[in-house]
């Protein structure tokens, strides 16, 4: 038997895409949905913003966390945090994943309960990984 290796056409990524959805819903159960979308607004403006989404075994990922420079250390990424915990736990999750870079958030994620479960560094930067187990 011998094999090739080819470029995928747009079909053929879309038709792997689909397989592997097809393995996978062997093992996930129950597919929930939902996303999260929150931010603070101060006097009228928009400071600081989360965006979220339920992912598989309704695991909550956090993709976005801001919050503008000049309102920081003024407890609004803490009390942006909390809500989004909350929504999560509204969702039925149990668990919160994220990731941030070294110069972003891996000080304050620590402070808000976030435990880190793995990191690399790499080209100059370094990623880091959190879980945080939610109660209702």
């Amino acid at each position: 038997m011998t094999y090739e290796i080819v470029d995928l056409t747009n079909e053929q990524a879309a038709e792997i895409d689909e397989r592997l959805e097809a393995f996978d819903a062997e093992f996930l159960g129950e597919e929930r949905e939902g996303d999260i979308h929150v931010g603070i607004e101060m006097d009228g403006r928009l400071v600081a913003g989360a965006v979220a989404c339920v992912t598989a075994f309704t695991i909550v990922y956090v993709s976005t966390v801001f919050v503008d420079s000049e309102t920081r250390g003024q407890g609004i990424g803490t009390r942006l945090m909390e809500e989004v915990e909350r929504r999560a736990i509204a969702l039925g999750a149990t668990l919160i994943r994220l990731d941030t870079f070294d110069w972003q958030g891996v000080g304050f994620y620590e402070t808000c309960g976030y435990e880190q479960v793995g990191c690399y560094q790499a080209n100059g930067f370094a990623e880091h990984f959190y879980l945080k187990r939610l109660t209702a």
